[in-house]
């Protein structure tokens, strides 16, 4: 098999040296190819998305999107003087409402519409026998007053008065009645403050679309800002989903341009430092140029879009897939230093470095690919474009590069003579440090190597046992949604709407499932203890439509009568008229109906069908915090399923349920993607090195890992769904540089160690500083989950390299 494929690259170097042009025209074209598919290569940055399209979760989250009539909001917070912001606020929503159902649903700075419809149906409410007991104190208040009043009490002990404050909590704890006053003035305002809400029809994906939405809704607000000049002094700030989403956009983009770009250019830095050689650094940018452009083509045509996590792919696929080209250059560098002609060069390269650069990439591939064991979409996603990116770039660098050599640096190398301008030539000899540590104690080092890796393993036992998992959600968030004018407005707009807006849902099939869904969900809060209620409340349209209106009518007109007979007689202060006059029905109210409701309360609770009665809406809980998955895990579990008597079960919908099932996937996965890392990794070394050679090699992996438990132990780094990544792809990638140590040592008839560090220690050195580099570039991110991705991924590098390049030398330094 060996003979084979060395006869297979003597075959490809005679055609590179003879007709370079051919490889360098075949990777162009496929590079141009790939590159013209990656343009269009769509960026998605919502949450559920991470996720399979078959979870239970996204599948509810589809059909929620499907059936509501919106499917987000946009919030507007004024603030300034009272009346000037209502006055904004009723010149704003008439505007939005102009725009059209297809850019705006509904759009409101209050509930006038519904206070106007409640209060003088508030008494309906109450249960018959609140009524009776209501009735009752009234008629016993209106004996007393008109015996008073006429001179003929009998009995002179008045009876207690009408307790308002009894009754406005009375009337507060009934879900239909508390509309009336929730917004004592119908706005949905506090002092200084106001909130225009506005709902869209735009769904969440489709970004393009939403700009456009958020654009004329902008424009709609700024002509409503000339109609007064006491508008100018208002403080206008937009929040809510939509703008969320937009910024959410903008930041990742940003990030994926800046991080790239940073990554790229400090990956070839280090290579120019390296070889000092200006055609270096062009073929070398040629290459993984190449390489990244038809990576990211490829992930164009099987996947078609890049997430919040395989976004930052680019700077590390670049980092890590230049390491073939560095160690072919190296090698090619080292023989023409030593008088070889350029295709003398290139065959050399080409026959020793084929099997090491061979391995490190099937032991990258193979690391990125035990993310495809899971079930979570993203780690799949990261496995496919990872793999291909390390198989691909191995590809263009052993096609390419030699060709590129033959024809741009076929002149032989000079000698490189004496002083300090030729030790500028040779370059950084960034593996001459570490022959030099080496000899001087390598018993010391063996010893730090044996208590690195029993003090990891204890230290990986104590991470494990203590929950390592990120329950935080705005430690993943980018750093302007996690503060800012936006955070503040949006805690503004919350202090003032409630919770209700960030409600989760639940659909039934008809009405009659979603009122005993919701009695459902009630009996669950009453049986959660005091202190662990899942949420505030349930709330269906059945909440606006009482029960035994026809018996209640007649109590409620009759005690309506009674209070305006009170009135005429002067019974009834003119404050407690002011408070009560509002709320009396009037003599022809009628009982009323889901169809009778207006358009503003039915249409939460209305599909885009126009059926009403068939969503559930599920209120978090005010005292515990949405971005604490502890309790957002708690409060998902509580409506995920909803069993009904007739063997139906209806499933929640939410950001809730797609955060818990997101942190279900790392947490069950985990295990499975390090253990096939581990299984890969472990038989790609024994499949192409000796026995004693991979277990010095298996050896040096071990203490790289432990490594990195130290670090996660002691820095306190908590695991989140983008920096677990770095622990499976550490086996894979870490252990290319002890392979490489390991190959070129094996390979070397003189079995010297130090000098096997001096040549190929050196590549490995900027291999793995390049590698290093592409996941450095990842801490300048805005997003801290990618931060933190960067950081493990950084210390799991640094902790094999030098494993690689003290732990295995000073053994095999020892044995010798």
């Amino acid at each position: 098999m060996r003979e084979t494929i060395d006869r297979f690259f003597e075959r490809l170097a005679n055609v590179q040296i003879a007709r370079p042009a051919i490889p360098m025209a075949l990777v162009a074209l496929l590079s141009a190819l790939g590159a013209w598919l990656a343009l269009h290569l769509e960026l998605r940055t919502r949450f559920d998305q991470l996720l399979p399209e078959s979870q239970p979760s996204v599948v509810a989250l589809r059909e929620a999107q499907a059936r509501t009539p919106y499917a987000q909001t946009a919030m507007i917070v004024l603030e300034g003087d009272d009346l000037v912001i209502r006055k904004f606020g009723d010149a704003i929503v008439p505007r939005l409402r102009a725009l059209g159902p297809s850019v705006v649903t509904s759009a409101d700075d209050g509930v006038q519409t519904a206070r106007s419809f409640f209060m003088p149906r508030a008494a309906l409410f109450l249960t018959t026998a609140e009524l009776a007991k209501l009735s009752q104190v009234a008629d016993d208040r209106w004996n007393w007053e008109v015996a008073r009043a006429s001179g003929t009490a009998l009995d002179d002990t008045e009876p207690p008065p009408v307790d308002k404050d009894e009754i406005q909590k009375l009337f507060e704890s009934k879900p239909g009645a508390s509309e009336v006053d929730r917004f004592p003035d119908g706005y949905f305002a506090r002092p200084g403050a106001l909130v225009v809400l506005a709902r869209s029809p735009v769904p969440l994906g489709d970004l393009d679309d939403v700009k456009r939405a958020v654009d004329r809704m902008h424009g709609e607000v700024d002509e409503a800002a000339r109609e007064d000049p006491a508008f100018s002094r208002v403080r206008v700030t937009w929040t809510g989903d939509m703008i969320a989403g937009l910024d959410e956009y903008a930041a990742v983009r940003d990030d994926l341009l800046h991080v790239g770009g940073t990554g790229l250019a400090l990956v070839l830095s280090v290579v120019v430092l390296y070889f000092m050689r200006f055609r270096a650094l062009v073929v070398m940018t040629a290459t993984i140029a190449c390489g990244l452009a038809c990576t990211f083509g490829l992930t164009d045509l099987v996947i078609g879009h890049l997430n919040v996590a395989t976004g930052f792919l680019f700077s590390i696929v670049a980092g890590n897939g230049i390491n073939v080209g560095i160690l072919y250059l190296s090698r090619y560098y080292e023989e023409k230093r030593n008088g070889a002609s350029t295709a003398e060069a290139v065959r050399v390269a080409h026959r020793t470095t084929w099997p090491s650069t061979a391995v490190a990439a099937i032991a990258s591939a193979a690391a990125y690919s035990s993310l495809a064991a899971t079930h979570f979409r993203t780690f799949r996603q990261f496995a496919f474009i990872g793999a291909s990116g390390m198989t691909t770039c191995w590809l263009v660098t052993v096609t390419l590069l030699p060709a590129l050599l033959v024809a741009l640096d076929a002149r032989p190398m000079a000698p490189a003579g004496a002083g300090v301008f030729a030790r500028v030539r040779r370059g950084v000899p960034y593996g001459a440090l570490f022959a030099k540590i080496v000899p001087r104690a390598p018993t010391a080092i063996l010893v730090a190597s044996a208590a690195v890796g029993i003090a990891g393993i204890v230290c990986a036992a104590r991470y494990a046992a203590r929950n390592p998992m990120e329950y935080d959600l705005t430690k993943i968030q980018n750093d302007r949604m996690s503060g800012g004018e936006r955070r503040r407005a949006w805690d503004v707009a919350t202090s003032i709407l409630g919770k209700f807006n960030d409600a989760m849902v639940v659909l039934a099939d008809d009405p009659e499932d979603a009122r005993e869904a919701q009695a459902v969900l009630r009996d669950r809060w009453a049986k959660a203890p005091a202190n662990r209620k899942p949420f505030d409340a349930v709330r269906s349209i059945f909440d606006f439509v009482p029960d035994d209106q026809v018996e209640k009518l007649p109590v409620v007109l009759g005690l309506a009568d009674r209070v305006r007979s009170a009135r005429e007689h002067r019974f009834v202060t003119d404050a407690d008229w002011a408070r009560t006059e509002p709320l009396l029905p009037p003599p022809d109210l009628k009982p009323w109906g889901l169809g009778d409701l207006p358009a503003d309360v039915a249409r939460p609770f209305t599909e885009r069908s126009g059926a009403r009665g068939t969503i559930v809406l599920v209120e978090p809980s005010a005292t515990e915090n949405t971005n604490d998955l502890h309790y957002l895990l708690r409060y998902a579990a509580s409506f995920r399923d909803v069993p009904l008597r007739n063997g139906k079960v209806l499933h929640g919908a939410g950001r809730a349920l797609v955060f818990a099932d997101i942190l279900d996937a790392v947490v069950t996965q985990v295990p499975r993607a390090l253990g096939i890392s581990l299984a890969l990794t472990i038989a790609a070394v024994l499949a192409t090195l000796r026995r004693s050679h991979a277990a010095s090699v298996l050896a040096a992996l071990a203490v790289g890992f432990s490594g990195v438990a130290l670090f996660l132990y002691y820095a306190h780094i908590r695991l989140n769904f983008l920096n677990f990544i770095a622990l499976p792809i550490t086996f894979g990638i870490g252990v290319d540089y002890s392979v490489n140590v390991m190959q070129r040592y094996a390979a070397d008839g003189s079995r010297d160690i130090l000098a096997t560090l001096r040549t190929t220690g050196g590549a490995v050195v900027l291999c793995s500083l390049t590698t290093m580099l592409g996941y450095f570039a990842l801490l300048g991110s805005h997003n801290q989950a990618i931060r933190s991705l960067g950081e493990v991924a950084v210390a799991g590098e640094a902790s094999c390299l030098l494993a690689a390049v003290l732990a295995l030398p000073a053994w095999w330094y020892r044995r010798t």
